[in-house]
């Protein structure tokens, strides 16, 4: 594994020569490296793995770190890999959304969950949903 398996996005420049050389990035919470080490093998694979927890990173910070990468480098992908129904990990695949608002830009961005040690692929727009509270409750009751 190489030494950049461990590098956390914040400690990373957002414009560093690997981000532009390999332009795919995986962005995941540190958590999934040592709970489901052989899917974060699987993911970081072709991709620049950077770690992030929104534990002890804001928000604010994360987002505007990878606004910054977003604006700089035109990146082929960005994947997010994070564990399912943690409060903090949600954040992460909120955060590349924002970013990518705010930039403009149209890169292909793909979400992921662990829950149970399987992979699940969710959608954008499951994302977006999920700031809005009014509706899950709606789609709880079957209105949506």
């Amino acid at each position: 594994m190489s030494e950049f398996a461990y590098r956390r996005l914040t400690e990373t420049n957002v414009a560093s020569r690997l981000i532009r050389d390999v332009r795919r990035v995986l962005v995941y919470g540190s958590c999934v490296r040592d709970e489901y080490p052989e899917v974060f093998e699987k993911f970081r694979a072709g991709r620049v793995p950077l770690a992030v927890c929104l534990e002890a990173e804001h928000f604010n910070v994360v987002a505007l770190k990878l606004a910054s990468m977003f604006a700089r480098v035109e990146l082929e992908e960005v994947a997010v890999l994070t564990v399912d129904g943690s409060p903090h990990c949600v954040g992460l695949h909120h955060a590349v959304e924002e970013a990518l608002k705010v930039t403009g830009r149209s890169t292909t961005v793909k979400h992921f969950v662990v829950e149970g040690g399987e992979v699940v692929e969710v959608s954008g727009q499951a994302v977006k949903v999920a700031r809005y509270l009014s509706k899950v409750q709606q789609l709880l009751k079957g209105k949506v």
